[in-house]
């Protein structure tokens, strides 16, 4: 079990949201890994609280689908399948295109340089390396260019599904051999949409979020790969 796992508390939420949010956070950080066991008894040790707040916590993410139920063993951190990643990529893929073709129509000058820094800070970002400021910086120049659209609708969509994204864009940025693709798809998608280019930002998004997708299909069969030699290597 990780022994950074620290737990914030908020004087303005229940126990329970906290330990809640602070176990998702741990989650989609990648600070527990998929298949890690998660125990009531430690995890209550390790978060000064009692077990109740982390059961309760716990079913919570089973809910989200961050959390399965493994018979004879307990919860577990749910592992990133194939058809999940399709599934939420599936959706962010046709929102992402969306976006990027009403940002493209409704650009103000205000909206340009807000969209201009969000870059900026971005490349800035994985410059320095850090791969969880990397992963908040792309996040923030895409939730730049939703609300470019002035659709506020299209906002509060994109929010309720910002935390099943941000586990497979954690996944896609760990990948250090593809920043400087990262970095040139971003680059193409801002010129596009500061010359109001519908159709090269439509492209350019699509291409983006599928690069993602194959990105992280090739992290997870590598993971299955790895996982199937080890357990072989242990039975020899």
């Amino acid at each position: 079990m990780n022994d950074k796992l620290k737990v914030n508390i908020n004087e303005y939420l229940p126990l329970r949201d906290v330990v809640f949010n602070t176990l998702r956070q741990a989650i989609i950080t990648g600070e527990f890994a998929p298949g890690e066991r998660l125990m009531e008894i430690v995890l209550a040790e390790r978060l000064g609280v009692s077990r109740t707040p982390v059961r309760e916590a716990i079913r919570k993410l089973e809910l989200e689908g961050l959390v399965v139920m493994v018979p004879r063993k307990g919860a577990e951190v749910a592992s990133i399948t194939e058809d999940r990643l399709k599934e939420v990529l599936e959706i962010r893929c046709a929102l992402e295109k969306l976006g990027a073709v009403l940002s493209c129509q409704r650009i103000t000058e205000e909206g340009r340089e807000q969209l201009k820094k969000a870059h900026e800070e971005f490349v800035e970002s994985v410059k320095q390396g850090d791969i969880l400021d990397i992963a908040t910086k792309d996040e923030a120049f895409h939730e730049c260019i939703f609300e470019l659209t002035g659709n506020q609708r299209l906002v509060q969509i994109v929010n309720n599904l910002k935390e099943q994204m941000y586990r497979y864009r954690m996944e896609y940025v760990k990948d250090v051999a593809n920043h400087g693709n990262l970095i040139g798809e971003h680059e193409v998608l801002l010129e596009a949409i500061l010359s109001g280019n519908e159709s090269l930002a439509e492209e350019t998004m699509n291409h983006h979020i599928h690069t993602q997708e194959e990105v992280i299909l090739k992290n997870i069969h590598q993971q299955e790969e790895e996982k199937t030699a080890k357990e072989a290597e242990q039975e020899s």
